[in-house]
């Protein structure tokens, strides 16, 4: 939220240059998410997480610095690379930890905490950039780095069994990693149609991810309608969507078997539904309420999504390849919005309510890859 209100306010963005900052992130994570993976599946999975939260603290520091942007753009690189560190990474060493069905279930508890923890931070960032928006992008970079030495003590890596050094300094090694993941998939059409399902999540959230924040800015005054600035307003628009979520994560617990394929499915059906109804409507609220009830139902839905979806990836996926296969799962949705993002770009130039209406269009396409999923036989996996 912080970073989307700075870049517009701040660095005086256009909605096209927020666009572009979003796909100059996706495609950097298009070129690094493979050769990242295969480091985890080769080397350590705790060093890849390490590595990847202290490179996203370093592009936080970056664009928080200087809000130009050029560097803007530089910092979108750097945290690109971070994120393809912990993108496979986490899911792999969580379940080679505790074993893939209790992994599976435990990504759907641990959305609580970490939207506690995400609330937490939006209370402190909002009180925080209340007088300067710029605070917490440094504040957070720094807490960032700090978190990333902090796991080198912490965080325990009893499950994994590292290549031996004289294969893992080949080239040769690593091919062999990235073309037996690719085969993996390869073979299993479930798994082929969840990437699909991935590849359309990517394409619409790129325009929903940068035009959001600016629609409200552009279109309501929050200060004049309900008397609080939009550093305030957001905050506590993000705070609701999270406190909701973690509401609704704790029925969808008790209600999704999340090591069932089938019931993911399902689940995931609804989901896609509703975020392509409420995103298409968005840009047609008549009043600020209107707008910041509809961003509730997409913040619920897409929070319960995630999850959802890397436990769909994970299931049966063999270990010592799995952090390269979820990497891949990263890379289709980088593509996705890596194309969506400059024709989202585009149609900014003459309506920005368009452009929001066209991402949650490009979502109805996961709604038959969804249901072929379902149709599936699970033994295929």
């Amino acid at each position: 939220m912080a970073s989307s209100i700075y870049e517009a306010s701040i660095a005086h963005l256009q909605p096209y240059q927020l666009v572009l900052v979003g796909t100059v992130l996706e495609v950097s994570i298009l070129i690094f998410e493979i050769p990242t993976g295969v480091l985890a599946d080769t080397k350590s999975r705790k060093l890849s997480v390490i590595l990847g939260f202290f490179l996203i603290g370093c592009g936080f520091l970056l664009e928080g610095s200087i809000p130009v942007f050029a560097p803007i753009l530089a910092a979108q690189v750097i945290a690109g690379l971070g994120f393809t560190f912990i993108s496979g990474a986490t899911t792999a060493w969580l379940t080679d930890e505790i074993g893939e069905y209790d992994a599976n279930n435990t990504l759907l508890q641990a959305n609580k905490f970490e939207l506690g923890g995400s609330l937490l931070g939006l209370g402190l960032a909002t009180w925080i950039g209340a007088s300067n928006i710029t605070l917490p992008l440094l504040v957070g970079s720094a807490l960032m780095m700090l978190f990333s030495l902090i796991l080198i003590g912490l965080m325990s890596e009893h499950g994994f069994s590292p290549t031996q050094p004289e294969d893992r300094s080949t080239i040769q090694h690593a091919w062999s990693i990235f073309t037996e993941s690719v085969e993996t998939v390869r073979q299993h059409p479930q798994m082929m149609t969840i990437l699909g399902v991935g590849l359309v999540f990517g394409l619409y959230s790129e325009g929903w991810d940068r035009l959001w924040v600016k629609f409200i800015l552009d279109r309501f005054d929050t200060q004049a309608v309900i008397g609080i600035s939009p550093v305030v307003f957001f905050g506590l628009l993000r705070a609701s969507g999270m406190l909701l979520s973690i509401g609704v994560t704790f029925r969808a617990e008790k209600r999704i078997d999340a090591g069932s394929t089938k019931a993911i499915s399902q689940a995931m059906l609804w989901i896609t539904g509703l975020l392509a109804i409420s995103i298409a409507a968005y840009p047609y609220s008549i009043s600020v309420y209107m707008a910041g009830g509809l961003f509730l139902v997409v913040s619920v839905a897409r929070n319960l999504s995630g999850p959802l979806y890397t436990a769909w990836i994970n299931n049966k996926l063999p270990s010592k390849t799995r952090a390269t296969i979820l990497s891949i799962s990263s890379q289709v949705d980088a593509v996705g919005q890596v194309m969506s993002g400059p024709l989202a770009a585009a149609i900014s130039l003459f309506s920005l309510p368009a452009a929001i209406t066209f991402a949650g269009l490009l979502l109805t396409p996961a709604l038959p890859l969804i249901k072929r999923v379902d149709h599936l036989s699970v033994d295929e996996l």
